[in-house]
């Protein structure tokens, strides 16, 4: 036989994009129009629809960017199309780009009901079906003139703020028509597509390829190319007896779950992510209502709370769904947060939030963890997800890794503490499915587990706005549900797609530690002032907790701030997002949120000092919100005084002996405390840490070297560094002046000026304390730079395999060698508060209270010795999406901490991010102590519910066994073990010592615990 299939293949294309799919749509009837621009921000349906609305034509343009424009259509069902499916279809202005970075609008009736939305590949408003004839249409639609930020590739633009994008119009309104759904039609062009796709995907030498093709021939054969509606039925009769062959026996099951990933904020505003969040489950409520067999899975409580706020006939139509079973709330987390930068505590709240969230509104208790976006998981999440009442976990974001794949799809994730939970890492490869056959088909020969599982996820849907899943989606996956040649396609709930892999994989393989992602490293580094608000309001968020407790346990009539704290920590874990915090926004997000941080400062900070002020008058007096013991020298407006604070406690101004003075040379440039000796080289480096209770010099090399780098990767501007960047870069060798600004006797401070490149000026404070070994760099930036990184270097000599870098509740370890790919591809990292770099029986801790990012190599000297160089990313300046990304002045503080163990890194860790705070106010014995450093408290606060408890939150930071004695400031009458959400986790109570005011625990290595305490 004559190999024929190019001119079946060609034939199909032709027939299906020129004559088939122009049918699907019989009739058509051009629909009145008529606009209003609203004037600024988007404004309530009410508002709108009380406007007077002017003639508007198609082809005409609209919408300046960022924009809403209402259209006002109107028609009538001619009486002729009787009997059939009327839609009214919009074109407006759509383009080749992404479905949800462009144009999109949600359309209401008259009266405010919202139907669904129109985007790019989802057109059509359902009216009636079928239709009597004679019906009015009257529809208002709400359309956003969204601008695609990345239309032009990784090139800046200035469309990203208001203030930049100008007022050109964007969009072209092509087409607003009622038109008639020809069913046989538009089936006919699903059964086309699915058979050409699949015959695509099979080999060549495959019988049932060829079997489809010469199907598809003939049934164009049956087709009237001059009457394509009256012959689909004939045409489609030719291909059912394909249609109708079942899978082999050994198929792979594709478990499909509709899906629209929407990014918080992005490349758009979180004003714009309600609607976008409104648009799309309006559309997928109404497919639900089509589709009986549809499933959504739908995660980030925060969109669903805007929904119910801003759109609560749509929340109506949610609340029906999940009582249905269609609707199904995942992840349990109250945003997708970056996996990788936001603090413990705020983990273990997105957790607490969102599943709060879902219980309270749905009676839902989300089973697992959704985040396939992040870029990167950091090795705490099996415990947190455990304790928070997960089963699994489902990723993507690894199919992004630039050297490495992951060995596994479905696996046991191991966290740092042991801790395993079922993870699935779906080898479609995407979140954003439309069930082609290249996807099914990549999806089965990607599958990395053949031979032991047998199935895989499938999200499908267009996020981002793009208006979620389809009814096209939903008929391809009918299709497929049991094909010859294809995977089984069935939709499904998530849960019970893990509860079938679970029971036929139970001994999958283990992943220990960190799901490290190959790419997007700088996001541990871009947009420096959206990290520090973050970092900064997880430490008050700790401190207004714990201040506000002790005020409760001790001051009657103290009204504890639960509607305040609650809200604060919302707007904090919103800003968690996973392309908020890693700085991949455009400026009108990072705007945006360096305010809101400073709102929420001010805020906590009221919050803090009514709760110190509960405490009664007294003082001055030095309160520690650390969870260490701390003798400190605290700078007032009086002038520097060295204090002895206990853990979560206060102690008097000036409490304690003073310890040896620091003395200051100026000619030598030299401060010295007796416990280190520091020497600032005339350019303004270090020159020398000498370790005076160790006899060693720490350094090996010039230290705090400040190195700009050219920093321009091949794509993906603000989440990108490419291991390009060292090829060039610049010695900030050259300063201005280096002088002393404080001389003792309880600190010592040198002041080192530079300039350079385009106008930057970066002014250093190298402080050292009495009693203290830390070494303090006190940094202010007035940065200028263009795509560029700056980072400062520490090398060190110390003979470093590995460096120990603090996580959520823990540190892992990172190798300093490059033996494998993986370890080469690691050549960005990041920690929190601190990383440990030592050999046995020496080592130095690099502290910081607002930098993520770091890089560490090691190098062998002529000498023999090796150097362990330890370098913090500080500041970058991609140009795309945000092209004044961290543009202007930075303030951080990093530290250097010679003969450093790893309980000294987590101590000075704290107490860098922590700052004593004076106040005058009464006494505070601390709330709950812990008489082991082994056992860290992380969290006091009064219970969610209101009885009154107190909830502490320890874990184990040394990576050890640890018993300790917790002490309360308040008597107890029991204490028992919970959850996160704070519910009983053991059925029997903790003793409690006689007295009422300790409970005894052990802990296993990083393990969290969260006890309530009821007072007595």
């Amino acid at each position: 036989m004559h190999d024929e299939r190019r001119r079946i293949e060609d034939r199909v294309e032709r027939v299906l994009v020129q004559r088939i799919q122009p049918a699907v749509h019989s009739r058509s009837l051009p629909l009145e129009l008529a606009s209003w621009q609203a004037p600024g921000e988007p404004v309530p349906f009410a508002e709108a629809a009380a406007q007077r609305y002017e003639t508007f034509t198609t082809g005409s343009a609209w919408g300046p960017p960022w924009g809403t424009t209402w259209f006002r259509a109107r028609g009538e069902v001619p009486a002729g199309w009787a009997g059939s499916r009327v839609e009214a279809v919009f074109d407006l202005g759509f383009t080749d780009a992404g479905p949800g970075f462009q144009a999109e609008a949600l359309v209401h009736t008259a009266d405010g009901t919202p139907l669904k939305a129109v985007n790019p590949r989802n057109r059509y408003v359902p009216l009636a079906r079928p239709a009597a004839g004679g019906e009015r249409v009257d529809l208002l639609l709400e359309a956003a003139s969204n601008p695609d930020i990345l239309g032009r590739g990784f090139l800046p633009t200035p469309l990203g703020d208001l203030s930049t994008a100008g007022d050109a119009p964007l969009h072209v309104f092509a087409a607003a028509d009622l038109r008639v759904l020809d069913e046989e039609v538009w089936h006919l062009s699903l059964d086309l597509q699915v058979l050409s796709e699949l015959a695509a995907e099979l080999s060549e030498h495959d019988p049932r390829r060829h079997e489809i093709l010469h199907t598809l021939d003939r049934a164009l054969d049956a087709l009237d190319l001059d009457d394509v509606s009256g012959s689909a039925a004939a045409a489609r009769a030719v291909l059912r007896p394909s249609l109708a062959r079942p899978a082999h026996a050994s198929a792979h099951t594709l478990s499909a779950v509709g899906h629209a990933h929407i990014d918080s904020a992005w490349l758009w505003p979180v004003r714009e992510t309600r609607r976008k969040a409104a648009r799309t489950f309006a559309n997928a409520t109404a497919l639900a209502e089509e589709y009986g067999e549809f499933v959504f899975a739908c995660s980030q409580a925060q969109q669903y709370a805007w929904v119910r706020d801003h759109a609560p006939l749509v929340w109506e139509r949610i609340e029906r769904a999940v009582a249905r079973g269609q609707w199904a709330p995942v992840g349990g987390m109250w945003v997708e947060s970056d996996g990788n930068l936001p603090g413990g505590e705020a983990v273990a709240r997105q957790f607490v939030h969102g599943k709060r969230f879902f219980l309270e509104h749905f009676g839902v208790e989300t089973k697992g963890v959704w985040l396939p976006d992040s870029f990167g998981y950091n090795a705490a999440y099996p415990q947190l997800a455990k304790l928070a009442g997960h089963e699994w976990f489902l990723t993507q974001k690894m199919s992004w890794n630039q050297t490495n794949k992951l060995p596994h799809h479905t696996f046991w994730w191991e966290g740092i503490d042991g801790t395993r939970i079922f993870t699935h890492f779906p080898p479609v490869d995407t979140y954003n499915a439309e069930f082609t056959g290249r996807e099914t088909a990549h999806a089965v020969r990607n599958h990395r587990d053949k031979g032991r599982a047998t199935r895989s996820l499938v999200p499908f849907g267009h996020g981002d706005g793009g208006g979620g899943p389809t009814r096209e989606m939903l008929e391809r996956a009918r299709r497929l549900a049991d094909l010859e040649g294809s995977a089984r396609v069935g939709v499904e709930h998530p849960d019970a797609f893990f509860a079938a892999a679970r029971a036929e994989y139970p001994d999958a393989p283990v992943w220990s530690g960190e799901l490290y992602m190959e790419g997007h490293r700088a996001t541990y580094t871009s947009q420096a002032r959206t990290k520090q608000g973050n970092r900064r309001s997880e430490h008050l968020l700790r401190e207004a907790e714990l201040w506000a407790t002790a005020a409760a346990v001790r001051a009657p009539g103290y009204a504890y701030p639960y509607e305040a704290l609650d809200r604060l920590w919302k707007t904090v874990l919103l800003h968690q997002f996973h392309d908020i915090l890693p700085g991949s926004s455009i400026a009108w997000v990072h705007r945006e949120a360096e305010a809101e941080y400073a709102r929420v400062a001010g805020e906590l900070g009221g919050l803090i000092a009514g709760a110190l002020a509960a405490l009664g008058p007294g003082g001055p007096r030095v309160f520690n919100a650390g969870p260490r013991d701390r003798a400190e020298v605290v700078v007032t407006d009086g002038g520097p005084c060295h204090t002895r604070v206990p853990a979560g406690g206060s102690a008097p101004l000036g409490e304690g002996p003073a310890p040896e003075p620091v003395t200051v040379s100026a000619a030598g440039r030299v401060l010295d405390n007796g416990l280190v000796r520091v020497a600032v080289a005339e350019d303004g480096s270090l020159a020398s840490v000498l370790d005076l209770v160790a006899g060693r010099e720490v350094l090996a090399g010039p230290g705090n070297l400040l190195r700009l780098h050219a920093d321009l990767p091949n794509r993906w501007d603000a989440w990108d560094i490419d291991r390009h960047y060292r090829g060039r870069y610049t010695d900030l060798t050259a300063a201005e002046s280096v002088a002393v600004v404080a001389s003792g006797p309880l600190l010592g401070a040198i002041r080192v000026e530079r300039a350079f490149g385009a106008g930057s000026r970066v002014v250093q404070t190298v402080t050292v304390r009495a009693g203290s070994r830390r070494i303090d760099v006190e940094t202010e930036i007035d940065w200028h730079e263009r795509e560029k990184i700056l980072k400062a270097a520490f090398p060190l000599d110390v003979h470093a395999e590995r460096i120990a870098s603090e996580i959520q509740f823990g540190h892992v370890h990172r190798p300093t060698h490059t033996n494998t790919s993986w370890d080469a591809a690691r050549f960005e990292a990041y920690h929190h508060r601190w990383v440990h770099i030592g050999e046995p029986g020496y080592g130095v801790a690099i502290l910081n209270d607002a930098t993520y990012g770091h890089d560490v190599g090691r190098t062998t000297r002529e000498d023999g010795g090796t150097t362990t160089t330890f370098r913090l990313s500080l500041v970058r300046a991609p140009r795309v999406p945000d092209p004044e990304a961290d543009q202007g002045r930075h303030r951080f503080t990093y530290a250097l901490l010679p003969g450093a163990t790893v309980e000294d890194a987590i101590a000075e860790g704290y107490a860098l991010n922590l700052p004593l705070r004076v106040a005058e106010a009464g006494g505070a014995e601390p709330v709950v102590s812990s008489d082991r450093p082994a056992v860290t408290v992380e969290a006091v606060k009064l219970a969610d519910d209101r009885s009154g408890d107190v909830v502490v939150r320890v874990y184990e930071c040394l990576g050890g066994r640890a018993e300790a004695t917790l002490r309360t400031g308040f008597r107890m009458s029991g204490a028992r073990v919970t959850d996160l959400l704070e519910r009983p986790a053991a059925e029997e109570p903790l003793a409690v010592t006689e007295d009422g005011r300790a409970v005894r625990v052990a802990l296993r290595p990083f393990q969290i615990l969260t006890l309530r305490l009821a007072r007595g």
